[in-house]
């Protein structure tokens, strides 16, 4: 009896060993519930959540009952707990045995966030911006085009009748322009603001820099544009006929022509930590707001695809310490020498923000958590815990 108690004593020891390891890696919440019911418009982070305090790395412990065969397709009515599996503590799924047809599985994020963002927007590097073809008119002289209406666009050289094309009109030019101290000038973004925040066509109007710059000491990182229509080319030549499609805003001269895609993004995403963060990462730009964003609003971040951004990457977002004076070391200190005597405060924690899409230099983040809202210039840094 006492050989049996002292066994089962070394196995709960290794059990509680086993699990301090796991809590200490995945950091679970401290009043996590031991059965969660999933309920309709519930998001895999939100879930993940209620048991850590790192949602993004569910991908890895998420684990379905043997009969299902996609941990990851989880349904309202779904009981979530956690449990121990091949020696490893899982988030597991139990599914009720019947199910009622055309159920949707609940979505990793809050894809109604980011729609927008996937389907109307995207940003071009220099060379794919410069030369577009382009919108000159309109079919009896008239100031805009709509649905059915012809319009004459220059550039379309190689295009054949029947071709498919989509009508852009640019939004903004992002441009880093660095400070002495190495942070970023504080953008005047209203442009940007207005045209993902408003519903008016009024926002979208000329575009400009996203950094005004007199000096011209600036680089161009991208030039964000905007779905306004799809047309299709009935009549080859400079200019060329396109006929304008009936699902989009009215279309004006100067806007640009892009080849139709069928599908140029993502729909499914699975968070993760990157692998490592450029430096001096920044947030380059927030919508709905003229200096500030918060939870389940997108930003626009400083770094893309050149820098190994990709798609579920979490990034935590930073408001960079202040300069202040150190009054207490030297209180009698003339002001002329004050400024030498100055130290950085650390840098605050503001939230988490997962990548779902990206591009050559920028890419779209939306924030999945906070503390305090993130601004433009925030610094990036690994995903923190909440």
């Amino acid at each position: 009896m006492a050989a049996m108690l002292k066994k089962l004593l070394s196995v709960v020891a290794v059990s509680l060993l086993v699990f301090a390891g796991f809590a200490s890696a995945v950091d679970l919440r401290s009043d996590h519930p031991d059965v969660y019911v999933v309920k309709k418009g519930d998001t895999l982070w939100d879930i993940s959540a209620r048991f850590l305090r790192q949602p993004w790395l569910w991908p890895e412990i998420w684990q379905a009952n043997p009969q299902i065969e996609n941990p990851h397709l989880i349904y309202p009515g779904d009981e979530i707990s956690l449990a121990y599996l091949n020696g490893q503590l899982k988030l597991v799924k139990r599914s009720p045995e019947v199910r009622r047809e055309g159920l949707a599985p609940i979505p990793p994020i809050p894809l109604e966030q980011i729609q927008q963002f996937l389907r109307d927007y995207r940003v071009l590097d220099e060379g794919e911006f410069e030369g577009l073809p382009y919108v000159i008119g309109f079919e009896e002289n008239r100031l805009r085009g709509a649905g059915g209406q012809l319009v004459y666009v220059r550039g379309l050289d190689a295009a054949k009748p029947g071709d498919n094309f989509i009508i852009v009109r640019p939004s903004v030019r992002y441009t880093d322009f660095k400070l002495p101290d190495g942070g970023h000038k504080r953008f005047d973004q209203d442009e940007w603001t207005l045209a993902h925040g408003a519903r008016d066509d009024r926002a979208i109007g000329a575009w400009e820099d996203a950094v005004h710059d007199a000096k011209g000491r600036r680089e161009t990182m991208g030039y964000e544009v905007m779905r306004v229509g799809t047309a299709h080319l009935t009549q080859t030549g400079d200019p060329a006929s396109l006929v304008l499609g009936h699902n989009g805003r009215e279309v004006r001269k100067g806007d640009l022509i892009l080849p139709a895609e069928t599908q140029a993004y993502d729909t499914t995403y699975y968070p993760h930590a990157p692998g490592g963060i450029p430096a001096d990462a920044f947030v380059l730009a927030v919508s709905e707001g003229i200096n500030y964003s918060g939870p389940h609003q997108v930003i626009a971040l400083g770094i893309g695809a050149a820098d190994g951004v990709e798609n579920g990457q979490v990034y935590a977002t930073y408001r960079p310490g202040e300069w202040v004076e150190d009054e207490v070391e030297h209180p009698h200190r003339i002001a002329s020498k004050r400024k030498k005597n100055k130290v950085q405060l650390p840098d605050e924690f503001n939230g988490n923000a997962m990548v779902f899409r990206t591009f050559d230099r920028v890419s779209y983040a939306l924030i999945m958590d906070g503390i305090r809202p993130t601004r433009v210039g925030d610094v990036l840094k690994m995903p923190a815990d909440m």
